[in-house]
């Protein structure tokens, strides 16, 4: 094939609907955990539509580079959908010959790519919505919205649109409801919930899930969570009851449900629970974070308590299950981040700092994990080392990641009062013009943030980040005032 029918294959290929098309970026998504879950997924068997999760598991390996190990997952794809699938064999084969179509492109085998192009070809004539080599039908929709559930907080917005139109399609689908209850429930704090939990779209969301398929185990623990947010505890603890004695090994089960315990109180039980599954899995990372959270609820949050010997003893527990569960999987920043907490707590500042340090250097941490450090810098350098410009300068730096989260919010408002704290005391304190004019630069006001930035720079000339938001000429800074008209936010 030559380059020309190379190129032209390429643009038949960016016209599907997979994977490969759905702009899944390498910095967004941690590859490690989304193979392990889809392997436990796969074991476990609890997807209604298998060939989903050989789909996407065929979509990482290629990504990262095993395409062998991708082509057998799509025949095991074929597999199933001819053994499970096979009086609707081809709604259900759109996006798995999308992805063979993609796969075969990527190893050279152009001949076989485009066999998958004219099948897909051939079955998109029959959907009246259908282009020449996709079909948006409730099977894609599902699809596509599941495999984004799967990959990551960045894709949560547009796997919810996904899974709606998919149940506009097919209203009472199990998978799809399942999908839908769960992107609602990681997406709770868009949702402004009534006080009541039967008002509360959520929990109405998981109920219907559950009635679909009383034997869901993780919809019944979301549940159980989103209930103790409504003091139901009662429902809450029965509903963990069910999902213990129904799955009593699964150590993925326990993990969630010891997680539901903690959170209610219940902190000896859930500490029996993981110490048991951590026999079945050691190499469990999150086992022995949700089991240092446990020994961290039982610490009292007093200095002089930590003098004790029983004391010392929790903290060093703390410590190993948190170093554990880091070492296990570097992509579990919480972890690293409460050690560190333990450290400051102890006024061990020299081991504080070490860790704070070594995750700056980092610079392959996902957006939402660069949040949390800076955001949790910011905190040591403010309250342990009594260094407000240098927390100052981590809030900015999570603030500026614009990463939609709770620590957003909690970011924004720690900087607004600091400002407002630093203007009481000085009306022209250039630190606190330039938080407010980097909050009003981040919300696209700007020209408010110009004025800010203008007022900082009178404050201080020579500041290189207010040139720099303002873009200002060096000649321009010669002169003796700064007129509103000539800056402009870069």
């Amino acid at each position: 094939m030559s380059d020309t029918e190379r190129d032209a294959l390429k643009v038949k290929l960016l016209q599907l609907q997979c994977h490969f098309t759905w702009n899944l970026q390498m910095e967004n998504v941690e590859w490690d955990d989304l193979q392990e879950r889809l392997n436990y997924i796969i074991e476990s068997d609890i997807v209604k539509y298998q060939a989903m999760t050989y789909n996407l598991l065929a979509f990482v390996n290629c990504t990262r580079g095993n395409c062998e190990k991708s082509v057998n997952n799509l025949w095991k794809a074929e597999e199933i959908l001819r053994k499970n699938h096979k009086f609707e064999i081809e709604k259900w084969s759109i996006i798995t010959y999308g992805n063979s179509a993609w796969v075969y492109y990527h190893v050279g085998e152009l001949a076989e790519a485009q066999s998958y192009l004219d099948e897909l070809e051939r079955i998109c004539q029959q959907f009246t919505d259908g282009s020449q080599y996709t079909a948006l039908i409730p099977e894609v929709y599902g699809e596509k919205g599941w495999s984004l559930l799967k990959c990551g907080r960045k894709y949560y917005e547009e796997a919810n649109e996904c899974i709606e139109k998919a149940l506009e399609g097919d209203p009472d689908d199990i998978e799809w409801n399942a999908a839908y209850a769960t992107v609602v429930f990681r997406l709770k704090e868009t949702f402004e919930d009534p006080q009541r939990p039967e008002h509360c779209k959520v929990v109405k969301q998981l109920r219907r899930a559950l009635a679909l398929n009383p034997n869901d185990s993780f919809v019944k623990i979301m549940l159980a969570l989103r209930l103790q947010d409504f003091n139901q505890p009662d429902e809450c603890y029965r509903l963990l009851e069910e999902v213990l004695l129904e799955s009593p090994d699964d150590p993925y089960i326990t993990q969630y449900a010891a997680k539901a315990l903690r959170k209610q109180g219940s902190v000896e039980y859930s500490l029996q629970l993981l110490k048991k599954a951590l026999k079945v899995k050691s190499s469990s990372a999150l086992l022995h974070h949700e089991i240092g959270l446990c020994y961290k609820a039982q610490l009292k949050p007093h200095r002089k308590y930590f003098a004790r010997a029983d004391s010392r003893k929790l903290i060093e527990l703390c410590k190993y299950h948190f170093q554990k569960a880091y070492e296990q999987k570097p992509s579990l920043t919480f972890a690293i981040l409460h050690l560190a907490e333990l450290h400051a707590i102890c006024g061990e500042y020299f081991k504080a700092d070490d860790i704070y340090t070594n995750l700056l250097r980092n610079k392959d941490y996902s957006p939402l994990n660069k949040q949390l450090i800076h955001w949790d810098y910011g905190l040591y350098q403010l309250y342990k080392k009594g260094s407000q410009l240098n927390a100052i300068h981590h809030f900015k730096e999570c603030l500026k990641l614009k990463v939609n989260t709770n620590k957003n919010e909690e970011c924004r408002a720690k900087l607004k009062r600091i400002a407002e704290d630093r203007m009481s005391k000085d009306s022209r304190d250039s630190v606190a013009f330039g938080i407010l004019g980097l909050i009003h630069q981040i919300d696209g006001k700007k020209s408010e943030a110009i004025e800010y930035f203008e007022n900082a720079l009178e404050c201080d000339r020579d500041n290189e980040e207010f040139q720099s938001a303002l873009s200002i000429p060096a000649s321009y800074l010669e002169t003796d005032c700064l007129s509103k008209s000539v800056p402009v936010l870069s």
